[in-house]
């Protein structure tokens, strides 16, 4: 097993959304960006939800996310796990991403929403007992993982659930 390490966040001026995974997959971290493995529903899901095509450069997929405020980023900084998959993160080695910093520099954030139980979870033992008041208040979700492990959701299933951000955009 190895440590991972995630991502920098994707975080413009006027977010009012942040959306929390638990950690990049070997595809994300091989191509160095969030969620791309070819069957994640998240890409999909925003270009329902925004308009966000799928096909467009990485780049511009993340400006068209910070256009419609919507941030996104890990609740673990690193961790131990070999592949891809949550379960196989070793619980002992789960290192949070700093949370706290990240809402005292983009006030406008108002709500979090989890992209899966895994990321909840680890928002729950890691980083809310440290937290301070201000993100303590933040209303926050869980939505079903969009992760081609999570093949008990169809698509239109995940895509329904997801629509609960466009109500905080």
């Amino acid at each position: 097993m190895q440590r991972v390490h995630s991502f920098a966040p994707i975080c413009g001026r006027s977010a009012r959304v942040l959306i929390l995974g638990s950690m990049p997959g070997v595809a994300s971290l091989q191509a160095q960006q969030y969620y791309a493995h070819p069957r994640n529903a998240f890409w999909p899901i925003m270009q329902a939800l925004f308009g966000i095509a799928t096909d467009w450069p990485y780049t511009k997929r993340v400006r068209g996310l910070e256009a419609h405020g919507v941030a996104l980023w890990d609740v673990l900084e690193s961790c131990v796990r070999t592949g891809s998959l949550d379960a196989a993160i070793a619980r002992s080695s789960m290192r949070p991403n700093d949370l706290a910093g990240l809402l005292m520099h983009e006030p406008t954030i108002s709500s979090i929403f989890f992209n899966g139980q895994m990321a909840e979870t680890a928002f729950r033992r890691h980083v809310l007992p440290q937290a301070n008041p201000t993100l303590k208040a933040l209303p926050r979700r869980r939505l079903p993982s969009t992760s081609p492990a999570n093949a008990s959701w169809s698509f239109e299933r995940k895509l329904a659930a997801w629509r609960a951000i466009i109500e905080r955009t």
